[in-house]
């Protein structure tokens, strides 16, 4: 069943992953752009409204969306669903039975035991986990020397390490682009801000054309750290987990191979 698991096409979960972005974007498009819309009042008879009911209560989730307009929250919106399925992908990947399972170690040491190895090959060669991709390479050397068996396992184990630490680079890359994305906002916010004094030739400037840009500067930079945050802590968290990982496989691969070492003959 872990087998079946772990061999799941990659296309299918892309299919899943592109079917639910379509269905959060179209929720996220609908739950601030209509009501947004639906909020414009009609004209009045008089052509003027009172002071009273210029001033609309919005709530907190349209000024946000309002402020943060369409390209960042299509930017935004992106980003914290790439966050979200790249940190389950590497949750799984990371986990303990994926990278060093209990059954591939209890077969493989069986096999040793009845001196049975291309049994014991065969059975590290079809598991794919991390495990069983170091113990096939050092058996397939093993006829060669133990020290051999053991550099074969080696390089195995650091393309392996390395193909799990570019995984977990793309949540670095996302806490990393998430709060330029979130200073890009504020400059940009500001320029407007600052254009709209400019072109004010009398008087004040109007406020609500201020408070637009400034909410634009500020809402980007909260978006743009919330998504930073998560990402650099689940970053650090997962590589650690993985680098402890590498060093399990390592003890238990060589403690599984240790029986082809030569023992220095007695004088």
């Amino acid at each position: 069943m872990q087998l079946a698991i772990r061999s799941l096409p990659c296309s299918r979960r892309c299919r899943r992953l592109t079917r639910l972005c379509f269905v959060m974007l179209a929720i996220f498009i609908c739950c601030t752009q209509l009501p947004l819309a639906l909020a414009q009042d009609p004209a009045t008879n008089g052509g003027t409204a009172p002071a009273e009911t210029s001033v609309e209560q919005v709530s907190y989730l349209e000024w946000a969306a309002g402020s943060l307009g369409w390209f960042y929250g299509l930017v935004f919106f992106g980003l914290s669903f790439s966050l979200v399925g790249l940190f389950v992908m590497n949750l799984l990947t990371a986990r303990k039975e994926n990278v060093i399972p209990s059954t591939l170690i209890e077969g493989f040491e069986q096999q040793l035991d009845a001196k049975q190895y291309q049994q014991a090959y065969d059975l590290a060669k079809s598991d794919e986990s991390f495990l069983g991709h170091v113990l096939s390479a050092g058996l397939s050397k093993v006829s060669a020397g133990y020290t051999q068996a053991i550099e074969a396992m080696q390089e195995v184990g650091e393309e392996e390490n390395m193909r799990l630490e570019h995984r977990l680079s793309y949540l670095a890359l996302i806490g990393s682009l998430s709060p330029m994305i979130g200073l890009l906002g504020t400059v940009s916010g500001m320029i407007s801000s600052f254009k709209t004094i400019a072109n004010t030739a009398t008087g004040a400037p109007d406020p609500q054309s201020l408070a637009q840009g400034i909410s634009t500067a500020l809402f980007t930079t909260l978006v743009g750290l919330a998504l930073a945050i998560p990402a650099l802590a689940a970053y650090n968290l997962l590589r650690n987990r993985v680098a402890r990982l590498v060093l399990e496989v390592g003890i238990v691969s060589e403690g599984l191979m240790s029986r082809f070492q030569k023992q220095p003959t007695q004088p």
